[in-house]
């Protein structure tokens, strides 16, 4: 069992949880109303999807790596032999297949988008990992992981346009993705100062770009008040902190170093989604917004906890 959980990266599959829980409030003004739950049938059927989609994701990745695992990562479950190459290619053609009819349980759109989410992981795992393309690839399955929380109402593509909320927020969490994946690229091995610069400008660049749709929407009079500062500091923080982080691995760009600061970043991810939860919830006028925050942000404990027995890099 902990070969197969090792094999899906178990711990990371939480960030793509949060990235439903932020994707769902962006269509529904609260998760949890006065009332009680609301749509659960459809929240938890786009959670499943995603969960499903992401894991499968991580199964092919390590198939499609096999030889080159056998060589740097020997201890990985598939050139271990503890899991068959076989084994492998069922579970993550199973997980898939749930993932889109769990999709298609919600309404057809969020096929679509599960449909092209699947597209994108493949073309990822299969072609574009070792390419330039990568990285933005990557940034691509993780935008589309969050219009999948953001699909199960049809009001959300116009004709021929998506929302512009959702987008720029998807585009800045993609851009942000595409900064961590560059990071990681070469952890195994020390990694360029070059690139490593490159992958901090990318993922700051991606927290600002959540910060500029904020920023849009907040009404900047003295004394500041509601949620758009408390947001932005949100962000100044996580920012702060990540750059901190990443500087300590350009001063010394060895594996340990730089894998750490990889964490670092797929949990503040994370808090990212959950920070945007707050400020959409607030704005809005939804009702809890701090509890919905809370919730969003509480994903990073079974990943802290998990990553203890399973490596999420």
């Amino acid at each position: 069992m902990l070969a197969y959980l090792q094999l899906v990266r178990l711990p990371t599959v939480f960030t793509a949880m949060a990235d439903i829980f932020l994707g769902f409030v962006l269509t529904h003004v609260f998760l949890i109303g006065p009332d009680g739950w609301n749509h659960p049938a459809k929240f938890f059927g786009l959670l499943a999807s995603s969960c499903c989609l992401y894991l499968a994701g991580m199964v092919f990745n390590d198939v499609f790596d096999r030889a080159q695992d056998a060589k740097e990562r020997p201890t990985r479950p598939i050139p271990s032999g503890r899991v068959s190459l076989r084994s492998a290619v069922i579970l993550g053609t199973v997980l898939m297949i749930a993932g889109l009819i769990s999709a298609a349980f919600v309404t057809w759109i969020s096929l679509q988008v599960a449909g092209l989410l699947v597209v994108a992981i493949l073309a990822y795992d299969a072609v574009l990992k070792r390419t330039i393309l990568g990285p933005v690839a990557m940034g691509t399955c993780r935008s589309l992981n969050l219009l999948l929380g953001a699909s199960d109402q049809t009001q959300w593509i116009p004709p021929g346009l998506l929302d512009g909320l959702q987008i720029l927020i998807a585009a800045g969490l993609g851009i942000y993705i595409v900064g961590v994946t560059v990071f990681a690229r070469t952890e195994a091995h020390i990694s360029s100062r070059r690139q490593l610069g490159l992958a901090q400008f990318l993922f700051s660049l991606g927290i600002v770009v959540l910060g500029i749709q904020i920023a849009k929407e907040t009404t900047w009079s003295w004394p500041l008040s509601g949620d758009g500062p408390t947001a932005l500091a949100m962000l100044g923080v996580v920012g702060f902190t990540l750059n901190r982080r990443a500087v300590a691995a350009l001063i010394d760009p060895s594996p340990a170093n730089v894998q750490l600061t990889v964490k670092s970043l797929l949990l503040s991810y994370v808090i990212l989604d959950a920070t945007m939860v707050f400020w959409r919830l607030n704005s809005m006028a939804g009702p809890y917004p701090a509890a919905h925050a809370l919730a969003t942000a509480a994903l990073v404990i079974p990943a802290l906890l998990l990553s203890r027995l399973i490596p999420m890099t």
